[in-house]
C-alpha cells in the first residue's frame, strides 16, 4: 500500500493510501500521483529515492514533477531543487525566534 495525491487542475485536493494510482483512477476518477511521507526536500528520510520532491498535502501544488505547499509569502520564491519555499532574506540563525514580516520583507524577532 502506498499514499497517492488526486490532483485537480494542479492543486492537491486529498490524499488517500491505496494499491496503486491505476486502482484510484479506475475506482475513484480523476488524476492520481503517488507519494511519500519520507521525501521532504527532495530527500528521502530512510535514505531511499525521493518522490516528487514532497509528500503531498491537501492544497499542495503539482507541476507534472514535484509537490509544494501553498506560497506562504508574495516575495518567498521556490527553491527549483527541493520544491520548498525559500524567504528573500535568511533567518537568523541564534536560538531565537522570529516571524516573517512580509511589510518590511524582513525577520522580525517574537517578543512575548
Amino acid at each position: 500500500m502506498a499514499h497517492f495525491a488526486e490532483v485537480v487542475d494542479g492543486i492537491v485536493t486529498r490524499v488517500i493510501v491505496a494499491d496503486t494510482a491505476e486502482w484510484c483512477e479506475a475506482n475513484l476518477g480523476g488524476t492520481w500521483i503517488q507519494t511519500s511521507y519520507n521525501t521532504i526536500g527532495n530527500v528521502h528520510l530512510l535514505g531511499g529515492t525521493p518522490l516528487h520532491k514532497n509528500y503531498a498535502g491537501i492544497g499542495s501544488s503539482w507541476d507534472g514533477i514535484g509537490f509544494a505547499s501553498p506560497q506562504p509569502y508574495p516575495s518567498w520564491t521556490l527553491n527549483q531543487d527541493t520544491y520548498i519555499w525559500q524567504a528573500p532574506v535568511a533567518k537568523p540563525e541564534d536560538n531565537k525566534r522570529y516571524n516573517w514580516d512580509e511589510a518590511t520583507t524582513s525577520w522580525v524577532e517574537e517578543t512575548l
